[in-house]
C-alpha cells in the first residue's frame, strides 16, 4: 500500500488544472491532516476523556457532543492557516471569516452523526469548497453547482476519504503506518442498477404519498410486478450510507415528513445536501429533492434543512417520477426547493 499515490501527491498533479488548483488542494490538505487526528481521537475515545456527553446547543438548535465541540475546534484550526476567506460550520450560526481576501470558502460539519459514536458506528466529516463571490456571506447562499470540490471522511474500520474534485471521485485510506491518505480508487462510479434502497422506514406513517409509494413499489418487487426484489439498507449515518452507494450502488432517502422540524427535510443543504450531491453527480449518480435537483438549490439560511434523495440516476428518477404531477406535502410555494417540476423534466 505505501507504493500507492498519497492524497499529497494527487492534489500536487491536480494543481495546474484549474485557476484556484493550487489554494483547493491546499484546503484539502489541511482537512485531511486534521482528520488524520480526529480519527485518533475518536478511536481512543473516553480514554482521552471524549465521554461523548451532551453539552450545549449549537446555532441549529441540535444538542452538542463533546467530540462534535472538539471536532469543530480541530477542523477550524487547520483552516486558519489555508487560503479561506470563511468557514462556516455546523456548530456556529454564521461564517467565520478567516483572511478576508483569500479565494475559498468552506462549509462543513465537522462531526456528521456523533449520537452514532456511543454504539460504535461510522461517523464522519462532510466539506464543501467554493469560490468566494464579491461578498463573502452572500457566496454560502450560491446554487451548489458553484463548489469547485467536495467530500467527505468516513471514520469506521477504515478512516476513508472519498474527494471530488475535477469531474472525478476517488477514495483513499488511511494508512495508519505512514499517516498519509493513499489512493485506492479512481474515477468511481454509481453502479446503475443495484435494487438496494435506505430509508428510516419506522417513519412511513409520517410521509408523503410519492415517497410511501415508491417504498411500497420496491418492497413489493417482482410479486407486484416489479422488475427487481430490493433489499433494504438502514445504518443511520449519512456518510457511511453515502459510501455504501458508490460502493454497491442503489438509493438513499432522507425526505421531507410530516412530524414538526421535518416539514422542509432535516439535512442541511450547506454542507450536507450540497457536497453529497456532487459526489453523486460527479460519480455519475444523482441528488433530488423529490422534485428538484439539489445542485440548482441557492441556501436562504446558513443552516437550511433540505429533503434528500440521492444514488443512482435511475432511482432518483423514480422517486422524481412518482412526484410529478402530485401537489408538494406542505404549500411552501416562496422556498424553491418544493418547486412543481421535477428532476428530469
Amino acid at each position: 500500500m505505501d507504493e500507492r499515490v498519497t492524497l499529497r501527491s494527487h492534489l500536487e498533479r491536480s494543481a495546474s488544472q484549474t485557476p484556484l488548483g493550487a489554494a483547493v488542494g491546499d484546503v484539502i490538505k489541511a482537512i485531511a491532516a486534521a482528520a488524520v487526528d480526529l480519527a485518533a481521537l475518536i478511536a481512543d475515545g473516553p480514554l482521552v476523556g471524549i465521554t461523548g456527553r451532551n453539552g450545549g446547543i449549537n446555532s441549529d438548535g441540535d444538542q452538542q457532543k463533546d467530540i462534535d465541540v472538539a471536532a469543530d475546534e480541530m477542523m477550524r484550526r487547520a483552516l486558519r492557516n489555508t487560503p479561506v476567506a470563511a468557514v462556516l460550520s455546523e456548530e456556529a450560526a454564521l461564517p467565520e471569516t478567516l483572511h478576508p481576501d483569500a479565494p475559498l470558502c468552506v462549509a462543513i460539519d465537522p462531526l456528521d452523526g456523533s449520537a452514532n459514536l456511543e454504539n460504535n458506528i461510522s461517523v464522519g466529516t462532510i466539506f464543501s469548497i467554493r469560490p468566494r463571490g464579491n461578498d463573502i456571506l452572500s457566496t454560502f447562499f450560491e446554487p451548489g453547482t458553484a463548489q469547485c470540490a467536495a467530500g467527505f471522511i468516513v471514520y469506521g474500520p477504515q478512516t476513508t476519504l472519498v474527494l471530488a474534485l475535477d469531474a472525478s471521485v476517488d477514495i483513499f485510506i488511511l494508512n495508519r503506518r505512514t499517516q498519509e491518505f493513499v489512493l485506492t480508487a479512481a474515477g468511481v462510479r454509481v453502479a446503475p442498477d443495484t435494487p438496494e434502497f435506505a430509508i428510516n422506514a419506522s417513519n412511513r406513517r409520517h410521509w408523503h404519498g410519492p415517497v410511501r409509494a415508491y417504498i411500497d413499489e420496491c418492497l413489493a418487487g417482482t410479486n407486484g410486478g416489479g422488475a427487481a426484489d430490493f433489499n433494504m439498507r438502514w445504518i443511520g449515518s449519512l456518510v457511511a450510507e453515502s459510501l455504501r452507494i458508490l460502493v454497491r450502488g442503489g438509493v438513499f432517502l432522507y425526505p421531507a415528513d410530516a412530524r414538526p422540524g421535518y416539514r422542509e427535510g432535516r439535512l442541511r443543504l450547506l454542507y450536507e445536501a450540497h457536497p453529497m450531491a456532487l459526489v453523486m453527480e460527479w460519480a455519475g449518480g444523482a441528488a433530488s429533492t423529490g422534485r428538484r435537483r439539489i445542485l440548482e438549490l441557492g441556501a436562504k439560511t446558513p443552516h437550511q434543512r433540505v429533503p434528500l434523495i440521492m444514488g443512482s440516476v435511475r432511482g432518483v428518477r423514480d422517486v422524481a417520477a412518482i412526484h410529478e404531477g402530485i401537489e408538494p406535502m406542505f404549500d411552501n410555494s416562496d422556498a424553491p426547493l418544493f418547486a412543481r417540476r421535477g428532476l428530469f423534466r
